[in-house]
């Protein structure tokens, strides 16, 4: 490969900032598809979730970064119950706005 040549996917991971900002406004985007209230206290609590979940799963979520069906069925199966049973809100209800707020 000639030195000033580079992969087409070779874009840099996000630093901590981006991603908490990211999961803030997912989450943000979620409930307000929901139409629930959730006191500031307990979304502090589900975005540091998701976000130790981002964390956890980031080399994999970043080479998947273009496949928004199979990063909400990751959120689906890892993320919601725990976010749904925090926030005592139905998982379902969680999942269907998650997947209209995120693209999946």
């Amino acid at each position: 490969m000639p030195p000033n040549h580079t992969a087409k996917n070779t874009r840099p991971l996000p630093t901590p900032r981006g991603i908490r900002r990211a999961c803030s406004k997912e989450l943000y985007r979620t409930l307000k598809r929901m139409k629930t209230h959730i006191p500031a206290p307990l979304l502090k609590q589900g975005e540091e979730l998701y976000y130790r979940k981002v964390i956890g799963k980031l080399i994999w979520i970043h080479e998947n970064s273009s496949n928004r069906k199979l990063l909400y069925q990751w959120w689906e199966s890892d993320v919601s119950e725990e976010l749904a049973t925090l926030w005592e809100v139905d998982q379902g209800k969680l999942c269907l706005a998650f997947r209209d707020a995120f693209g999946g």
